[in-house]
């Protein structure tokens, strides 16, 4: 049975450190066409841990489909050396994570990188002993032409990943413990009727399948495009966003779009190997036209 969702949420992440950060956005939509709205912080701006309570106070507002712009989990070539537990997963990765970052403000999750150096590229040129390693749905996106994610094992430049993928698992374990089952994680659990469900995106992704191409969003008529192209109305913004925020948008309109296609929640190559534990990108493994249900495409970061 196909999970049937109240309400979309996209969120652009960022795994900076310190007080002040920006990179994070939050935008919903409803079932139909009417255009995402972002959802404004309570503060300046949004931060990690507002995030994850503003998830959990909205549990009682309907089952959501909630898409965060980040890794659910590592490589287990190299995650599941130091996992001591024999056939240990993704919610055993997140709570290493959470137990070395402990006392790190806001789901900080830098401190785990500092615990198993020798994995990450961390600065500099590569190390000899770096080997990269990549998790399929990365792979399987390259290779449909949906961009290229990288390895949140590489943290070298400004399009590195990993630390936010690394706050990004303490948020995941901390809405884990605290939403008394109502949240499942996708691919690591099965959907379940009502229940709010968080899974992986990658916006490159969308804005590729609304045919934006490469580059960011930052006129409010490439917007406008975007969301038409994945079923959406127009924002009507003008220009008053920012990349971040244009990301966020585009993801909501593409969640909502992708969310009643049946190949989605079954992609090519899911079952295989180590992808539940390590993750899929929703909308990956439904082939480069991969269109969607009842509304429409999909899209990018």
């Amino acid at each position: 049975m196909m999970p049937v969702f109240q309400r979309y949420v996209a969120i652009d992440w960022s795994g900076a450190r310190g007080p002040g950060y920006r990179g994070v956005a939050l935008a919903e939509c409803r079932p139909g066409r009417d255009a995402p709205r972002l959802v404004p912080p309570d503060g300046t701006r949004w931060t990690r841990t507002a995030v994850a309570e503003w998830i959990l106070r909205r549990l009682d507002d309907g089952p959501a489909l909630i898409g965060f712009d980040m890794a659910f989990s590592l490589p287990f070539a190299k995650a599941g050396r130091h996992l001591a537990r024999q056939g240990a997963g993704a919610f055993d990765l997140w709570a290493a994570v959470d137990e070395a970052a402990a006392g790190a403000p806001d789901f900080l999750g830098s401190p785990y990188v500092e615990r198993h150096p020798g994995d990450f590229w961390i600065s500099g040129a590569r190390p000899d002993s770096y080997v990269e390693v990549r998790r399929a749905t990365e792979l399987a996106c390259a290779a449909e032409g949906l961009g290229r994610p990288q390895s949140p094992y590489h943290l070298i430049g400004s399009k590195q990943v990993g630390r936010g993928a690394l706050a990004g698992m303490r948020v995941l374990h901390h809405l884990r413990a605290r939403s008394d089952g109502r949240i499942a994680f996708w691919p690591m659990q099965e959907p379940r009727p009502g229940a709010t469900v968080c899974v992986e995106i990658y916006p490159r992704l969308f804005l590729r399948r609304a045919g934006h191409g490469n580059g960011k969003v930052r006129s409010s008529a490439d917007l406008d495009r975007c969301l038409a192209a994945l079923g959406a109305e127009a924002a009507g913004l003008g220009d008053r966003f920012d990349d971040h925020e244009a990301d966020a948008l585009v993801s909501a309109a593409g969640l909502r779009l992708l969310a009643g296609d049946s190949r989605v929640w079954r992609p090519r190559g899911l079952d295989a190997g180590d992808v539940r534990r390590e993750g899929w990108i929703f909308g990956v493994g439904i082939g480069a036209g991969g269109g969607g249900g009842a509304t429409g495409e999909k899209g990018a970061s």
